[in-house]
């Protein structure tokens, strides 16, 4: 045995430095070097299978036992992806994406709220008891308030302090998480709720619209509510894609069972509601600190043109990526289907 360990020692120990190499990534060799790994895994296996029936020697057993599966885990399994990258992939195309999949349902919530929009601004603007019906009672900005009014509303928390800023920030977002969470659940009960709730958060906008519209406030009301709104009416309208897109696999589960539909649905609904998250924490950053600053209204409306230009590429670049990644057959995290 002594013979014929000095004989293959060599050959054990270049593989062993070959692993050693690529114990963090195979990446690291070069071809000739994975072709070399790979005559020497073979070869070592075979001495594995002559030293078990040859010796009782269980340290040079296991020793080549765990030479042999460290090659195998190299050769053969999947290489490891990193968790970070996995997050970049998924901010820069895999949410545009899953949105490209499924932007028929995002478009009949953008719809339903500009028709709820609309509704409310023509209605509160020809009747004021609609307004009243539609906004928040005991809000100083009621139909009835006088222009002074409403532009100190507009102009109020300018001259917070920063902490005040950030807890502001974060009742915002927890806020319209909730709202956001709700649209999106009510969606399995076939979707309706979650239709309707886009109605009513398109009136709710309209309604605010109309009102400051019959004070004569125009410029200054869109460049108070753009600058956040362009972020968090979006991350709106996809809340209520995404109930509308679990009410249809309730509705129409095809030729699956309503649950394997639900769950297919709900792996889609997962990855949007994380891209969600982040889009309604960019937009209260955005409401507590731009909104409440001493930014002039064209600069507000710029930023806000820029944040619809980003949203619109972006979303414009998933649907692309889709596209080229269903002809070559590559799914969104760079793996081929």
């Amino acid at each position: 045995m002594s013979e014929f360990i000095a004989r293959n020692k060599q050959d054990w120990e270049e593989l062993q430095r070959l692993l050693e190499r690529s114990r963090r990534s195979t990446s690291r060799l070069t071809s000739d070097e994975i072709h070399r790994l790979d005559v020497l895994y073979r070869r070592t296996s075979v001495h594995l299978a002559q030293v078990t029936t040859r010796t009782r020697d269980r340290q040079m057993i296991n020793y080549l036992n765990d030479l042999t599966a460290a090659a195998h885990s190299v050769i053969y399994l999947p290489p490891r992806k990193s968790a970070w990258r996995g997050v970049g992939r998924f901010v820069v195309e895999g949410f545009a994406r899953t949105l490209a999949r499924t932007w028929r349902y995002h478009f009949l919530s953008f719809l339903l709220n500009i028709f709820g929009g609309l509704l409310a601004y023509f209605a509160a603007a020809y009747d004021s008891l609609a307004a009243y019906a539609l906004l928040p009672a005991g809000d100083v900005r009621s139909p009835g308030a006088t222009p002074e009014q409403l532009m100190a509303v507009l102009r109020s928390g300018r001259d917070q302090q920063g902490g005040e800023k950030f807890l502001f920030a974060s009742f915002l977002f927890s806020h319209n998480l909730k709202v956001g969470l709700l649209a999106m659940g009510v969606g399995v009960l076939a979707g309706i709720p979650t239709i309707l709730l886009m109605v009513y958060n398109g009136m709710i906008l309209g309604a605010f619209a109309g009102m400051h519209h019959n004070a004569g406030i125009y410029t200054e009301f869109w460049a108070w509510i753009l600058p956040h709104g362009v972020t968090e009416i979006g991350a709106i309208v996809l809340c209520g894609g995404v109930g509308m897109l679990l009410g249809d696999a309730i509705v129409r589960p095809g030729l699956m069972t309503r649950t394997e539909r639900l769950r297919q649905a709900g792996i889609e609904a997962a990855q949007i509601c994380i891209g969600i998250a982040a889009m309604l924490c960019f937009a209260a950053i955005i409401e507590s600190y731009l909104r409440q600053s001493h930014l002039g209204d064209t600069a507000r409306l710029a930023f806000a043109a820029g944040t619809a230009v980003f949203w619109a590429v972006y979303i414009l670049h998933g649907f692309l990526r889709e596209r080229w990644g269903s002809v070559s057959g590559q799914s969104p995290d760079g793996s081929a289907t």
